[in-house]
């Protein structure tokens, strides 16, 4: 879908709803289940990935344009992007552990393992992909990790909620959470319409 057929508005539901990244492509599901257990560490996870999303949509797109396209090696873009990722997460975590010492401890291992979610760099092979220009690109990667903010968060509340819940044994801890998640891609699929 492109910015100039549908518009601005229509766009970025399209990033944040239809095409959700963790319920309709399934993409950084690690982190969305790994983090969504308390609700402040996934706003905490779901910003830092938008940060990271969004400059690495900006700063990919820019490589694989003046750089690799100019130089014929469009076939190392898969490893210019995850070394791209890697020094952008590695930005985060630096600010993150001065800035937010306590958010920096809660999120523990998610943090580093930003530069191996496979949205993030889905995000970044969805643009070269879908021929999206620069501006597209970086709304793509804005918009698409807002979608990955909203699930992770959704999850996160769900969750808390299911604590003080009185849940069947089989069901207790990570499996009422893959539940959950399975319904949650379901009801997501309602937006499916609604952008065309």
């Amino acid at each position: 879908m492109r910015l100039s057929e549908v518009g601005f508005f229509l766009f970025m539901i399209d990033c944040i709803l239809t095409n959700n990244y963790i319920f309709s492509r399934f993409l950084g599901c690690c982190p969305f289940l790994g983090v969504s257990s308390k609700v402040e560490t996934s706003i905490g996870m779901g910003l830092a990935v938008t940060f990271v999303m969004g400059l690495a949509s900006l700063f990919t797109w820019t490589v694989y344009e003046f750089l690799l396209i100019p130089l014929k090696l469009e076939y190392l873009s898969t490893i210019a992007f995850i070394f791209i990722i890697a020094a952008l997460v590695q930005f985060v975590e630096m600010f993150m552990k001065k800035s937010l010492p306590a958010l920096y401890s809660a999120l523990g291992i998610y943090l580093p393992l930003i530069t191996t979610n496979c949205a993030v760099l889905g995000v970044a092979l969805l643009n070269i992909n879908s021929n999206y220009g620069l501006l597209e690109s970086v709304l793509n990667g804005v918009f698409g990790a807002l979608g990955f903010l909203l699930a992770i968060v959704m999850m996160a509340g769900v969750r808390e909620r299911l604590e003080t819940s009185d849940i069947p044994k089989p069901f207790r801890g990570f499996s009422i959470s893959l539940v959950i998640a399975g319904m949650m891609a379901v009801a997501f699929l309602g937006f499916k319409g609604l952008v065309k």
